[in-house]
């Protein structure tokens, strides 16, 4: 298989366009109709091309088997069936949750056995909230009563170990109950009267629909890859409606460098930046702040370290992670993005450079 998840945008075979022996009607008199069909037909096709080209969703990725796909469009095909196949798409988040309900019940289970990684987690999106919640909410939340949705919240360790700190109220959805009755347990004695977890949804995220204006934040960590496209979109459109002025979404998720990677065994996606950003749009919402922070536990890249699928794979996966140096984190994993996204459209910020200090000596370092 090949190591890339990149076609080439623009094939090959349309190179001789430029070339000094072709002969191209004149600009100022032929129209599109009067050209040769041959022609008519090449530039349909090169159009096609450059617009698959600036669609994230063209862009080929590989699954847990090697199989390589064209497009997300062909990837989903083959998932979740045609358009209207709603038997193979119940099936698809079934065995999703399916896969997750043989999984403890515990830090180190919900992380895959990797569970040290838990307070570099937290500290990261800890720096992340603070600054959004100085920015976006009076008095940087102070003397209001705010509340918040942990999206996927598994057995609570965001709830418990972040947003209890800062939120008077925190709602947890998740879709296994094995899950959320150890969340109940874990934050039964955290919290106070005015900081408590208050709701525990057992829904899956694809059916829920939060209480309009509700929320201050809604923090969606490392379950979004278990949504279709659409259902990602229909999702996002359901919530904008459930957040109070000022609010926010967090995203947090393993990002593919390039494409996606599509784990068939605990059904869920890893997109890359290009395609989230293109999800996004489609949701309209607007990306406020976003910093990629550190390497993130890919169950699906563990699994392939196990030599469950070959070297190819291994090689594949590796090249395709963005390796960094981080104190205690493993460093065969993806890296992570937080996205905070907004309703509104963020301001403008004109940056202008000082000429007193642009011209005052400076040590080389």
């Amino acid at each position: 298989m090949s190591l890339s998840l990149y076609s080439p945008f623009v094939s090959t075979r349309y190179s001789h366009w430029n070339h000094p022996n072709h002969i191209q009607p004149p600009a100022t008199t032929t129209t599109t109709s009067a050209l040769p069909p041959s022609l008519r037909q090449r530039r349909r096709e090169l159009r096609s091309v450059l617009i698959r080209s600036l669609d994230p969703m063209e862009v080929s990725g590989v699954d847990s088997e090697g199989k390589e796909f064209n497009s997300a469009q062909e990837m989903w095909r083959e998932a979740i069936g045609e358009e209207g196949d709603e038997t193979k798409k119940t099936q698809w988040y079934r065995d999703g949750v399916s896969y997750w309900e043989g999984v403890e019940a515990s830090v180190d289970g919900v992380l895959g056995g990797y569970g040290h990684v838990n307070d570099a987690d937290i500290t990261g999106s800890e720096v992340f909230l603070k600054t959004l919640m100085l920015e976006r909410l009076v008095n940087g939340g102070t003397n209001q009563h705010l509340v918040a949705l942990d999206c996927g919240s598994g057995i609570g360790r965001i709830t418990k170990n972040l947003l209890i700190r800062y939120f008077n109220e925190v709602d947890l959805l998740e879709p296994v109950a094995q899950f959320l009755d150890a969340a109940r347990e874990n934050l039964a004695s955290i919290g106070s009267e005015t900081h408590k977890a208050t709701n525990f949804f057992c829904v899956p995220l694809q059916e829920f629909t939060p209480a309009a204006q509700r929320y201050d934040v809604i923090w969606v960590q490392w379950c979004i890859g278990h949504l279709t496209d659409d259902d990602f979109v229909s999702f996002f459109n359901r919530a904008k409606g459930c957040l109070k002025p000022g609010g926010f979404f967090v995203v947090k998720e393993n990002l593919a460098k390039k494409g996606f990677v599509l784990d068939k065994e605990d059904r869920s996606i890893t997109r890359s930046n290009p395609y989230f950003k293109e999800l996004f749009r489609r949701c309209g919402l607007h990306l406020y702040q976003t910093k990629v922070e550190f390497m993130s536990v890919s169950f699906f890249i563990l699994r392939q370290f196990l030599g469950t699928v070959g070297l190819d794979i291994y090689v594949f996966f590796f090249s395709n992670a963005i390796i960094q140096d981080q104190k205690g984190l493993p460093q065969e994993l993806f890296a992570v993005k937080m996205y905070a996204l907004t309703v509104d459209i963020p301001p403008k910020v004109h940056k202008t450079r000082s000429k007193t200090r642009g011209n005052r000596p400076q040590i080389i370092k």
